[in-house]
């Protein structure tokens, strides 16, 4: 079988990260990550990159004249990898659009909310205060604008009465941590297609939440 390359951009505790690494160990995902980059040098995810001898590089803001300097020197490194997806897993840097449009249909992330809810920043918070019975996590193509790439899957978890910000996000961490590999293989497997801004499963246009979870077995 042959491997797959995988670039991982992080910017924090590099959770999703170990999700992945374990799925590439487990032979769900048959790839390698075969380099980590964030822009944070102290990103704890860094240091278990390093314990599983995975090359990491960082790149600080301020070494660069802007945003279009860094991304081109970001690119550079991950194109000596030769990656065939860039996978974001907390990465927290807007990225430019020459960044976005170089990786267009293989540049993934994956974000704590049931999307278009909730862009940005907290949205474990704003589900608590908006009363919200159900939110979750999604796994969606890059585009320029924030947060609002094509769905590909989402996981949906029930907020419960004794909910806090920090009991909700766990739960949607751990759900992260099982479709992020699953949309993963989907692409590497070629069953993935983006077309103008559409996403394609094994030829079906899938609507705009993404393909429906209530055919899959989430643990």
């Amino acid at each position: 079988m042959l491997i797959k390359r995988l670039v991982v951009l992080i910017s924090g505790q590099g959770t999703n990260l170990k999700a992945l690494i374990q799925a590439c160990q487990q032979k769900k995902l048959a790839a390698q990550i075969t380099a980590v980059l964030s822009n944070k040098a102290n990103a704890q995810g860094l240091a278990y990159a390093v314990n599983m001898n995975i090359p990491i590089h960082t790149l600080d803001i301020n070494d660069f004249t802007g945003s279009k300097s860094f991304d081109y020197a970001l690119a550079a490194i991950i194109d000596y990898y030769q990656p065939d997806i860039v996978v974001l897993a907390g990465y927290m840097r807007i990225l430019s659009a020459e960044f976005v449009y170089r990786y267009a249909g293989r540049l993934l992330n994956i974000h704590p909310s049931l999307l278009p809810l909730y862009p940005g920043l907290h949205t474990h918070r704003k589900a608590l205060q908006n009363g919200d019975i159900i939110h979750g996590a999604s796994v969606h193509f890059v585009t320029n604008i924030v947060d609002s790439g094509p769905v590909i899957l989402q996981a949906h978890v029930p907020i419960l009465s004794n909910d806090n910000e920090i009991t909700l996000a766990q739960r949607v961490k751990n759900k992260e941590h099982v479709i992020y590999p699953l949309v993963i293989s989907w692409l590497l497997a070629g069953r993935i297609v983006l077309q103008e801004n559409t996403v394609f499963l094994d030829g079906v246009e899938l609507p705009p939440t993404g393909y429906n979870t209530n055919l899959l077995t989430l643990s």
